[in-house]
């Protein structure tokens, strides 16, 4: 299953005393020369005008010798009926019964076909075999449900242990820090119309209506056909055939890869081999990858915080790390042919690395350490270690050397203890250590380091980050790793770095901080961003207008840029619209829609969501969110509970059901539900600031610790500062209250009213002298508000009036 929703859709909460709301997040490859320009592409949601087809066996009368690589290949055996001669051929037998939670499952195999057979309290039910999908590591079968789906049935098929297993259980990730669960098999995860994409069938047309949420699911070929890589060949078949002379005729009328560059190559393969965010259904082999999807990174929990898989990532994302891909010069048919194969293998294998390693392909020994023709001696064992999730083999396509060291800091698997099992990392890395004087692992765990903070909201490293980030010579996935890592963060030197790297060469790099910058819309943003309506590649151009949301277009003056940006918009929309049956396409135009006011729009689409998807938590969230604005507190309330229902301790739930209840009076129900969003989540400051205005003055002391909790975990938050402050001072605790001031505008100059509070107290306790101080202080900065330049002096008069 190699794709994710078209993002993740973050929770936008509106506080009683903190007024202001959180923006949800919108979910980015080093482009080539032919990048800077735009190109035209279709639309997001529509094929190209339909082109005959001629299949693959018409391939076969002229291409003989390619065909019968193809067919035999993995990619033209992708997807097969079933049969009982595909069981006899891949030596299937029945399976012993498998307990699946209070369920029992068993493959029964023979000549009538096969089925698999569930036990349990309320019967047996029988659900045949109609389809095969994969073959290389593993066999996923597929049975027909109703309404037109084609689900992943519970057991599959381990091809080289020969035995059958818990197809779900064992895609459970084994987390340092935390615990997976396996989906029931039923789920929409394991449905093929929904998750498997285009990738083991050509042509495929999901035919999804929303309506009666059912699917007419059709594909010309199993497997990836010819017409996959080199676009519908039946024009091609009609000139060749009707030419005098084949071999004299210019336009061929198809796709012919060899004149493709690494890039065009690297994307086509991308289309299947990446854990990508479609955008689009409309990718022919040479475009641009940018144009059609976006990409998961570090960021993503699949990966370990050095970039070695946790999860299963589908090649692209540490490909696009890797030096020898970012040369330009290789592309993946270097190392293997178009049907999927290996160029070299075995004693051979090092050949792949030659020309451009050629000494050490010469004499890996003297290089790798290892004696000639072990394993350890071969490029790909030290620099593409093979790793095994979901009973599939995968290699690490980063190619970089082993880093036992980032084993030690984050339990990231390295390619001595592949190998070496029995041994652990520290015996490892002193035997890399004493081979390799320069200690390359260093920059490695310093960056691993970095975005493993970055990934657990610890931003007292910060400067460092945002050095990362601007650093053109950076790695452009690390880069976007780190700048979707911010979304907590609200640091006033986050927005200079991301304008400034919406400038940048990487795609991917635009697209994360036009994104990020939806939190961050001021002075700067602003025009960056419909700067970015304009970019070359699709994904920037969506990414800036779904950012924009919240501005009017009446407010953009410059004709062109207004005009950018509804076309950016229209792209937008469509994008979310182009698979009708993702539930976060819905949710993200409920989210956009609601940035533009336009509530029951909203509404309607964080329906369609939650009836796709009923565990979507955020779309829950923001649709009582919208209904609140409408003023439908009960509908609001009940999306809420709704929401908790899925998951009793959402703190964001709990949060917004808490600030819902207050809105209503209903003060002891609200201060439950707040109570229990800290307790989910302690680092929530805004539920303690919320807390605190609950309290009040009738229990100040309460009021006061929770004021101070919220100060604590964001001190650099003004209002949350002015909170405490007010609170401090209704308690006489004067000097405290100063000094909280003091420190927040040591680290935040800009914050005017702090300012005019700290005088205000100041003067309080009799020290004009020193409120003059902070009034000429503010009064010096040139970039003071006018209306809080006219209070400061007006202040100032006051504090040196004729009697003092």
């Amino acid at each position: 299953m190699r794709f994710e929703t078209v993002a993740e859709v973050a929770v936008v909460a509106l506080l009683v005393v903190v007024a202001g709301c959180q923006r949800a997040a919108r979910d980015d490859g080093e482009p080539g020369a032919d990048s800077i320009r735009r190109e035209s592409v279709q639309s997001a949601g529509e094929a190209a005008q339909p082109r005959p087809l001629a299949h693959s066996k018409t391939c076969r009368d002229c291409h003989e010798d390619f065909y019968k690589l193809w067919a035999t290949s993995r990619h033209g055996l992708a997807m097969q009926p079933y049969t009982a001669a595909f069981a006899r051929e891949n030596r299937l037998g029945s399976s012993e019964e498998i307990a699946i939670g209070p369920l029992r499952y068993a493959a029964e195999i023979d000549e009538r076909g096969g089925r698999v057979r569930q036990r349990g309290p309320d019967g047996e039910k029988t659900y045949p075999i109609a389809h095969a999908m994969g073959g290389k590591n593993i066999y996923y079968f597929l049975t027909p449900l109703a309404r037109g789906r084609l689900q992943v049935l519970p057991l599959a098929y381990d091809v080289h242990k020969r035995t059958w297993y818990d197809t779900a259980a064992s895609g459970v990730r084994h987390f340092p820090d935390r615990t997976d669960e396996a989906l029931p098999w039923t789920d929409r995860m394991f449905t093929f119309n929904t998750t498997c994409f285009n990738c083991h069938v050509s042509q495929l047309r999901t035919n999804y209506d929303l309506t009666t949420d059912a699917y007419n699911t059709t594909w010309g070929e199993p497997g990836i056909h010819c017409e996959s890589c080199h676009g519908p060949a039946g024009e091609h078949v009609r000139v060749m055939e009707n030419a005098a002379d084949p071999k004299a005729v210019g336009d061929v009328k198809i796709i012919r890869t060899k004149a493709f560059s690494p890039r065009q190559i690297n994307d086509t393969c991308a289309t299947c081999h990446a854990k990508l965010v479609p955008l689009s259904l409309a990718f022919r082999p040479g475009d641009e990858f940018f144009d059609h999807f976006d990409l998961i990174v570090l960021d993503h929990i699949d990966f370990y915080p050095d970039g070695r898989d946790l999860g299963e990532n589908y090649t692209h994302t540490t490909w696009m790390m890797s030096p020898c891909a970012k040369s330009g010069k290789l592309d993946c048919n270097h190392c293997h042919t178009p049907s999927g194969r290996q160029r070299f293998e075995g004693a051979e294998a090092n050949k792949s690395c030659a020309p451009c390693h050629q000494k050490h392909v010469d004499d890996p020994a003297a290089h790798g350490h290892h004696e000639p023709g072990s394993e350890g001696n071969g490029c790909i064992g030290c620099h593409m270690p093979m790793t095994r999730f979901a009973a599939m083999n995968r290699s690490d396509h980063s190619m970089r050397p082993p880093t036992p060291a980032t084993t030690i800091a984050f339990e990231s698997p390295n390619a001595c203890n592949v190998c070496h099992a029995d041994k652990d990392a520290r015996w490892a890395d002193s035997w890399v250590r004493q081979w390799y004087p320069r200690d390359y692992q260093a920059p490695v765990v310093q960056r691993a380091s970095l975005l493993d903070a970055a990934r657990k909201s610890d931003w007292t490293r910060l400067p460092a980050m945002l050095e990362r980030i601007v650093d053109k010579e950076e790695d452009a996935v690390y880069r976007t790793s780190l700048v979707r890592s911010l979304g907590g963060c609200q640091d006033e030197s986050i927005p200079p770095a991301l304008v400034a790297v919406l400038a940048d060469a990487s795609p991917l790099v635009r697209a994360s901080a036009a994104a990020a910058l939806a939190e961050r819309l001021d002075e700067r943003a602003v025009p960056a961003l419909l700067e970015a309506t304009r970019d070359p590649r699709r994904l920037v151009r969506i990414r800036a207008a779904a950012a924009l949301a919240p501005i009017p277009h009446e407010s953009i003056r410059d004709v062109e840029l207004r005009a950018s940006l509804g076309r950016a918009i229209e792209e937008f929309k469509t994008a979310m619209q182009a698979r009708p049956d993702d539930w976060a396409g819905y949710a993200n135009l409920g989210t956009f829609f609601m940035e533009r006011g336009e509530f029951q729009r909203a509404v309607e689409c964080f329906q369609t969501a939650t009836r796709l998807e009923p565990r979507a938590i955020g779309a829950w969230v923001n649709a009582s969110l919208a209904h609140s604005n409408l003023r439908q507190n009960d509908q609001a309330e009940s999306c809420l509970r709704e929401a908790l229902k899925v998951e009793p301790a959402s703190a964001a739930a709990l949060f917004n059901l808490g600030l819902l209840l207050a809105e209503e009076h209903r003060m002891g129900e609200a201060e439950a539900a707040l109570r229990a969003a800290l307790k989910s989540d302690p680092k929530m400051a805004a539920a303690a600031v919320n807390l605190s205005a609950i309290c009040g003055k009738a229990r100040i002391d309460e009021a006061m610790a929770w004021s101070r909790w919220a100060h604590e975990l964001e001190p650099d938050n003004a209002r949350y500062a002015h909170v405490l402050v007010f609170y401090l001072c209704e308690k006489g605790e004067l000097d405290e209250a100063v000094a909280v001031l003091r420190r927040l505008l040591d680290r935040r100059p800009a914050a005017w009213k702090a300012y005019l509070l700290l005088g205000e107290i100041l003067e309080r306790k009799g020290n004009m002298e020193a409120a003059a101080i902070v009034y000429r202080k503010a009064l010096a900065a040139p970039d003071a508000p006018p209306d809080v330049r006219n209070e400061l002096r007006a202040r100032l008069a006051r504090v040196k009036g004729p009697d003092r």
